[in-house]
């Protein structure tokens, strides 16, 4: 053996030493866990369905929709029933003793992926008010094409409706993945598990973050680098069970780098939250919640010197 090949397997039996100490970032029971990939595909093709003509490279008309249609859901039905397996056979989600009862699996993640499918018309219907709602409250938007195709927000809520459907369902790891890939594309983080409701805008979007439990009615908007998150609390199985994250009604309004905290915090309809407010408690409904002035400083350079 060469000093290569010594120095090779000396580093090969170091990797496997730290499989054995730190087994918790293993995976090693033989079955892949869903790959990014798999998942990136699923969602062009189920974006595809949603906005058809507006993504992807095939020509879509009234002629040929049946058909693409039914192509794509067909590959996204076998796709989801193979990914959707995988994750419910992660050790997390099984169920004592059963680890061996394939057979079940296989019929939810089948059930779960019709289930998806079928609810794309619902979905088409939110977006579709999510879209008005970029129209009609951005005056630089053109139109619709424009809207669907170039804003990062009208992308970021497409894919959490899709995902935040498998959430409601109990699907474990796919609604997760499908809102970090776009998480990645776009800078705006929506757990799938927020519940978000029509007409929803995020204007600009980078930085924005919605965490699980967050309510949100109709007809919000929200502008770059807001938060709707928790207030630090100590990982429990019964804090996984609260609702941490704030609600907002109806026709709220939050400026950009506006960070609203707390499970208890609830902002009142039509209100306004100026940009970079701090807040950790309600407001009633009416509401316009905005920072003092601030005062200006000026130093001149003769000064300073």
């Amino acid at each position: 053996m060469s000093t290569t090949e010594r120095k090779l397997a000396a580093v090969v039996e170091g990797i496997l030493d730290s499989y054995a100490e730190q087994g918790n970032i293993n995976h090693l029971d033989g079955s892949n866990l869903p790959s990014r990939a798999e998942i990136d595909q699923l969602l062009a093709d189920l974006l595809a369905v949603v906005f058809p003509g507006f993504l992807g490279r095939d020509r879509v008309d009234e002629l040929s929709s049946r058909y693409f249609v039914g192509e794509r859901c067909a590959r996204s039905l076998r796709t989801l029933e193979h990914v959707i397996g995988r994750a419910l056979s992660t050790p997390c989600m099984r169920p004592p003793g059963d680890e061996e009862n394939g057979e079940r699996r296989v019929r939810e993640a089948h059930d779960h992926a019709l289930a998806l499918l079928s609810g794309i018309p619902r979905i088409r219907e939110l977006l579709a008010t999510d879209v008005r709602a970029a129209l009609e409250g951005d005056p630089a938007a053109c139109n619709a094409p424009e809207v669907i195709t170039s804003y990062p927000g009208v992308t970021a809520i497409a894919v959490h409706r899709i995902a935040h459907l498998l959430y409601t369902r109990g699907v474990p790891l796919i609604p997760r993945m499908m809102t970090e890939l776009v998480h990645g594309r776009t800078g705006i983080d929506i757990h799938p598990g927020a519940r978000i409701g029509s007409g929803f805008f995020i204007d600009h979007g980078t930085g924005v973050v919605i965490g699980e439990t967050t309510q949100i009615g109709e007809r919000v908007k929200l502008y770059q680098g807001v938060t709707l998150g928790a207030l630090s609390v100590e990982v429990s199985e019964a804090s996984r069970q609260q609702k941490r994250h704030p609600t907002l009604e109806d026709n709220v309004t939050v400026y950009a780098g506006a960070t609203i905290l707390g499970g208890d915090t609830i902002i009142g309809a039509g209100s306004v939250i100026g940009g970079n407010v701090w807040l950790t408690h309600s407001v009633p409904p009416g509401t316009t919640v905005m920072l003092d002035k601030p005062s200006l400083r000026f130093v001149s350079k003769e000064r300073s010197a």
